[in-house]
Order: structure tokens, then sequence, then C-alpha cells
């Protein structure tokens, strides 16, 4: 797969980029899943984006949050592929470029994130292990996860 990946603070999103990536997160999050939330929670400006491109479409996004600002540690946050390019290998892909940007961004220490139960052997598989129990966000079960440093 033939990904073109960038790294950009809220501010530096072009109005086209911004509008690809929210409507990418609409169609997953809320069409796709059936889920009515909020995506747009005021912490979008404080945190950097990992776009992956494949030519024009937006194929993959993840939102790199500071410590401090979702968890005391750093986070990966609104993991999200598109429907057009799943099964190819986009979410491993996607995952690591997304904790070698965390590390690069905020150093090497742990990553939590709060992961879809469904999705808990996939990110264990990736180095997260399960740090909690199970709970309901927007009616969907998720369990923490932490990757050590």
């Amino acid at each position: 797969m033939n990904i073109q990946w960038e790294l950009k603070k809220f501010a530096d999103l072009s109005p086209h980029e911004l509008y690809q990536l929210l409507r990418l997160r609409s169609e997953v999050f809320v069409v796709e899943q059936n889920c009515v939330f909020l995506d747009m929670d005021n912490k979008d400006q404080q945190c950097w984006h990992l776009l992956g491109w494949k030519g024009n479409l937006l194929a993959a996004s993840t939102r790199l949050v500071p410590p401090g600002l979702s968890y005391e540690e750093m986070s990966i946050g609104r993991v999200v592929s598109s429907p057009q390019v799943r099964g190819e290998g986009i979410g491993r892909e996607l995952m690591k470029e997304s904790v070698k940007a965390c590390h690069q961004l905020f150093g090497h220490h742990p990553i939590r994130i709060g992961a879809q139960l469904y999705l808990e052997k996939f990110y264990t598989l990736l180095g997260f292990n399960t740090d909690g129990e199970v709970y309901l966000e927007d009616g969907i079960e998720h369990v923490e996860m932490l990757m050590p440093a």
C-alpha cells in the first residue's frame, strides 16, 4: 500500500484537509458505527494529526494527544481508516506510524489509549496491554490499554 503520511498541528491543517478529516471521522464513527456523539470535543486544536493519503483519498488518520490532555500519559485517539482501504493492512501501518510520531513529539514514554473492546486483540498484537475494566463510551464498550515506554 502506497500511503503518504503527513503529521500536522491543527492550526497547520488546510481547510481541505480539515474537511476530509472530519468527514472521514463522521463517516466511520457516526454513520458506520451508528453512534451519535459530539466528535468535535475541543481537543483537536491542542493535538497533532497524522494523515495517511492514498492519492487524494484520506485513507487513515489518528489524533496524537499530548500528555495531560486526555490522560496523564500521551495518547493516540480518533483512530480511523476509510472503508475503501480496509483489509489492506492500513490499520496496523497507521498505528505503527502513530506510535513512532508520538515518541518523536513527546518522548519515549508510555502511551495510553481508550480502545473499542472488539479491537483489544489488535492493539495487544501492537504492544498495548489491557489496563482497566470495560466501560461504555457513547454506547460502545471500550477498555483502556497502555503501551509501556
